[in-house]
């Protein structure tokens, strides 16, 4: 019964993942209270696995990988290199993915944030002369709303997430050939 509420609690993460990159795809605004209702989101989850589980591990290695990224970050932040919001939730994520799936993160976050560099950078790869408008006017400024890739890799992560809860038990239960 914990591992289900854990898991809707991953699942509910997913929309608000998709309307904090979408904000700040549009506003180059991540929003604090959705900041903090991913927080909540992401710690319960990793709580009520951490029940399940018996063991602490996950969550507190989770924790200090929060810490540590807010910790790196804010210099980033004070020399207006990044934005408090993307470093607020970068310090959020490893609550989201859990600390087991970090790598898997960091992996998807860079690839994600190499295409959206290159999509700012290079406007004219893309079809709509609006969006490329859009997107001139952020290299202009010298923006790249990182908020957008942070969210992507965080909903990859929790897709393969799901995706190993769902497939590997009944792969699990084959007779090894």
């Amino acid at each position: 019964m914990l591992l289900v509420a854990s898991i809707l609690m991953k699942l509910m993460a997913m929309p608000l993942l998709l309307k904090i990159g979408w904000k700040d795809f549009t506003t180059q605004k991540i929003a604090n209270s959705d900041v903090l209702l991913l927080l909540a989101l992401g710690s319960a989850s990793m709580f009520l696995a951490a029940l399940t589980e018996n063991s602490w591990w996950n969550l507190g290695l989770s924790a200090i990988a929060g810490a540590l990224l807010l910790v790196l970050l804010f210099p980033f932040w004070l020399l207006r290199k990044i934005g408090a919001g993307d470093v607020k939730l970068m310090a959020v994520a490893p609550l989201v993915s859990s600390g087991a799936d970090l790598l898997v993160f960091a992996v998807a976050l860079l690839v994600f944030t190499l295409v959206t560099a290159a999509i700012v950078r290079n406007p004219m790869l893309l079809p709509s002369p609006a969006f490329r408008g859009y997107i001139k006017h952020l290299d202009r400024q010298r923006v790249v709303p990182f908020g957008v890739p942070i969210s992507a890799a965080l909903i990859v992560t929790i897709s393969l997430q799901l995706y190993a809860l769902m497939v590997a038990p009944h792969y699990s239960t084959l007779p090894m050939l």
